[in-house]
């Protein structure tokens, strides 16, 4: 009996447990209401959306941890797969064409930095500008019109799965997921980022650099955002100027859901990951239950909100606590 309350006490602590509760609960709520939900077709529509989000969202757990924001990731998943389909649609090799699409996300990330960096403006202010700025360049490349048909060797790069049923673009987030949990526990990169997001300042004296804290968070977060704009092209056989739009927020409520606090110094990939799929599955569900698109945003604004705010009540608690 006390080895089951010490594993629950030590359950119960875990940053991960809340969203993990939550979603395990939101399951149950929902199956009983719809049986469609469980289906096999349904749950790996499920993973393949959490895919999609995970990729990015790793990237922006890794900024919010360091004190940042980024709100571009939308508008650059779109850069990536339109500069990707227009570099396909000019004949260049598929492999180059990808890198074509990751490395236009990682250009807005250098962007991002280097304002933030050595100008000193906000993040909010400056990734809020790329976000117009690179949609901006996606409509202006494309006229507003998909780019289409894109090579089915490309296609079959998100189209067909290499184990059994399971997506591939479940196994490339898990295992780019893995690369960043890693580093982030284990490596004086992760330790760095965690430093520099809860007292930059100390961080310097500390001896860290802070400003390639930052140039490599909004880096990989762009990166990352391009490949996933890559990988969306792939599924739809398109290069869209349209594609992720919205993204930022839900990017932004699975960290905060998973965890991660929006002050900075405080998250984890995992919990991340958590919020991911507990995202998916809250707009699967509205989906299934049939309930208009509309209000599915009204439902992930609240849940931002909410998870926002208990970030906030956390801080403070553990502030007035000493802690």
């Amino acid at each position: 009996m006390q080895r089951i309350k010490r594993a629950l006490k030590r359950f119960f602590i875990m940053q991960e447990s809340g969203v993990l509760v939550l979603t395990v609960l939101f399951i149950i709520i929902v199956a009983t209401r719809n049986k469609v939900f469980l289906s096999q077709a349904n749950i790996l529509n499920v993973l393949r959306a959490s895919g999609f989000t995970l990729i990015t969202t790793a990237g922006m757990t890794l900024v919010l941890i360091a004190g940042g924001l980024d709100l571009s990731v939308g508008s650059v998943l779109a850069l990536g797969g339109v500069t990707c389909a227009m570099a396909l649609d000019a004949g260049l090799p598929v492999f180059l064409c990808i890198l074509i699409g990751i490395m236009s996300g990682a250009l807005v990330g250098v962007f991002n930095a280097v304002v933030v960096v050595k100008i000193g403006i906000p993040p909010l202010m400056v990734t809020l500008g790329t976000q117009y700025v690179a949609r901006g360049f996606c409509i202006g490349l494309t006229k507003g019109v998909p780019i289409f048909p894109l090579p089915q060797a490309f296609q079959n790069i998100e189209q067909q799965n290499l184990i059994w049923k399971i997506p591939n673009i479940v196994i490339i987030a898990l295992v780019l997921s893995l690369i960043a949990f890693v580093a982030m526990k284990y490596t004086t990169f992760g330790r760095n980022v965690y430093a520099v997001g809860g007292n930059a300042e100390a961080a310097r004296i500390s001896g860290v650099n802070i400003h390639k804290v930052y140039y490599s968070v909004y880096i990989i977060t762009g990166a990352l955002a391009g490949l996933t704009g890559v990988l969306m092209a792939s599924r739809l056989g398109s290069g869209q100027a349209t594609a992720g739009t919205g993204y930022e927020l839900t990017v932004i409520a699975a960290a905060v859901i998973g965890g991660t606090s929006t002050f900075g110094g405080i998250g984890s990939v995992a919990g991340s990951a958590l919020g991911a799929l507990f995202m998916q599955i809250m707009g699967n569900s509205l989906t299934v239950m049939k309930i208009d698109v509309y209000w599915q945003n009204v439902a992930v604004g609240t849940i931002l909100l909410l998870a926002v705010i208990m970030d906030q009540y956390r801080r403070t608690t553990l502030l007035r606590s000493g802690v």
